[in-house]
């Protein structure tokens, strides 16, 4: 329940203290905005649903598809490229996404443990091959039916 508190019950009971000192401005946190992984898996990943899509489109094309498609695939293209845009924003930051060479020596590091390269890959990009492998099954039963 609340109660109505005067300003002289709340004077009576509040710690009054000086204005505190300005405060130094820290310098500014390097924000990582590389997401670390090569490019290269991030396109493998974009072109497999572009290929699901084109799978697809081909195989059911129909007038009436032309623009759901068209804006899957303007989805896709925004997924993708903001973020690859979001990563440029930092031009002075020191951080980089790790080239293919990196990468293959070195494989990368997740919250489970270490990984490496050809693990953090199939981990990446299983969803999708799956995603193909499905518009392909959906292709060859609609075939044989």
């Amino acid at each position: 329940m609340s109660k109505h508190l005067t300003r002289e019950v709340i004077a009576d009971q509040a710690n009054v203290v000086a204005i505190p000192a300005i405060i130094e401005v820290a310098q500014p946190v390097q924000v990582d905005r590389s997401f670390e992984l090569p490019s290269g898996l991030y396109v493998a990943t974009a072109a497999c649903y572009l290929a699901f899509l084109a799978i697809l489109a081909t195989s059911f094309s129909s007038p009436g598809l032309i623009i759901p498609m068209a804006i899957i695939v303007t989805l896709i293209a925004g997924f993708f490229g903001v973020p690859a845009a979001w990563t440029r924003m930092a031009p002075g930051s020191a951080k980089r996404a790790m080239s293919p060479g990196q990468f293959s020596r070195g494989g990368i590091s997740t919250l489970t443990g270490r990984l490496s390269a050809g693990e953090a890959t199939v981990q990446m990009l299983i969803l999708p091959v799956l995603i193909v492998l499905w518009a392909l099954a959906i292709v060859t039963i609609a075939a044989l039916i």
